[in-house]
């Protein structure tokens, strides 16, 4: 039996179980093992790759890092909007999988791949032919190294690798490679537009301040959980701009300029409730939403909102108020009277969401919606809610 037979006939198990089966003459289980377990990834964070027969997949470390369907195609998007028709050569560093790669390459009319890994740059070569990226130009060597070779390009894209020499994570930028802080001048110099996709775990105001000419920060969420982190430089003298992404069924994009007013403190939880989703949070520029959705914030420190109001375009999850209590006893029992189970938010307040729920003998899950947090007047009340809108 030849590998490609045995993966085909293999390529929905269970890849543990598949791997204490006898192995058949000719089978070379280890690629095989890594081909389908590459698949079943891809089938749901690159359905359009998993789709294309006789693409090669990485080691798992490779497929874990790349990036998503969803989060390229954002990506294309963003560059057909940042250059226009000025997309003549653009050069991925870090090409990695090439996820990024092949959603990008077909904007430019010269498409240049870099890897160090020289497996990875088989797998490319292989896979961009299957894909017509038949403009690739694939380069086994060092960013740094190479960098000194291309000029006046469209587009430099990076993904800084996010391990060490010895595989451990790393988060700080400077400790990632390429180094883009010593790198970002030549960087400018050599290209009209930079795009570094970062770890969503990064400090943004501290890249901010190691990084020189960032006009925009796009933090990227899929289906409600942050991704990615895009920071894009380029020389013209623009203001810097955050612009907060969750992309679902309704992909949602909400901008905010870097300039928002002070927040509007309410004095009481009005009707609705308002969370912002998770981009929102980690840009930290959920005070800005004041002004641009009208509405009020619980506390300085809460980050929930509210408003008479039903604001459907808020970029989060909308409850509605059904009930408040303080945390005496009396209250707790009246607001709480037959309810066994809910779900159990807490936000500046001083307790965990496991610590509460024990407190208050409740299961998780259900149609309940309960908030912990603290109000302007710095007293602390739970809020039952009922859930208006996804976000």
């Amino acid at each position: 039996m030849t590998n490609a037979e045995f993966i085909a006939q293999h390529k929905t198990d269970n890849v543990r179980k598949l791997a204490l089966k006898r192995v058949p003459e000719g089978v070379d289980i280890a690629f095989c093992l890594q081909q389908i377990e590459g698949w079943q990834s891809a089938g749901k964070k690159i359905p359009r790759w998993s789709q294309t027969d006789g693409l090669l997949y990485p080691p798992r470390l490779s497929m874990e890092q790349c990036s998503s369907e969803k989060t390229a195609m954002y990506k294309k998007q963003l560059v057909q909007r940042l250059l226009c028709d000025e997309m003549e050569e653009m050069v991925d560093l870090t090409g990695g999988f090439g996820i990024d790669f092949s959603y990008l390459a077909p904007l430019f009319r010269k498409a240049i791949y870099i890897e160090q890994q020289e497996q990875l740059c088989q797998i490319a070569t292989h896979n961009f032919n299957l894909l017509g990226l038949h403009h690739a130009e694939i380069r086994n060597t060092q960013a740094e190294k190479e960098l000194s070779n291309i000029n006046n390009v469209s587009l430099i894209y990076a993904d800084p690798a996010r391990r060490d020499n010895v595989g451990r994570k790393v988060v700080l930028l400077e400790d990632c490679q390429p180094n883009v802080i010593s790198l970002q001048g030549e960087l400018l110099n050599r290209s009209k537009v930079v795009m570094l996709k970062l770890s969503p775990m990064l400090d943004i105001q501290q890249a901010l301040r190691q990084l020189n000419s960032v006009r925009e920060v796009h933090v990227v969420s899929v289906d409600g959980e942050c991704r990615e982190l895009l920071l894009v430089m380029y020389h013209r003298k623009m203001p810097l701009r955050y612009i907060c992404v969750n992309l679902a069924n309704t992909s949602q994009i909400t901008e905010v300029a870097d300039d928002w007013p002070k927040p509007v403190i309410c004095d009481q939880v009005r009707t609705f409730l308002y969370e912002p989703n998770a981009s929102i949070l980690k840009a930290g520029v959920q005070d800005a939403l004041c002004e641009q959705f009208k509405v009020e914030k619980l506390h300085p420190f809460s980050h929930l909102f509210t408003a008479d109001e039903l604001v459907e375009a808020f970029p989060g999850r909308i409850f509605r108020v059904v009930g408040k209590s303080d945390f005496s006893k009396q209250g707790l029992r009246s607001l709480l009277s037959g309810v066994k189970q809910a779900n159990l938010t807490v936000r500046n307040f001083p307790a965990t969401v496991q610590e509460l729920r024990k407190k208050l003998k409740l299961s998780e899950g259900g149609r309940i919606y309960l908030f912990a947090t603290t109000l302007k007047d710095e007293s602390h009340v739970l809020l039952q809610c009922e859930k208006v809108k996804t976000d």
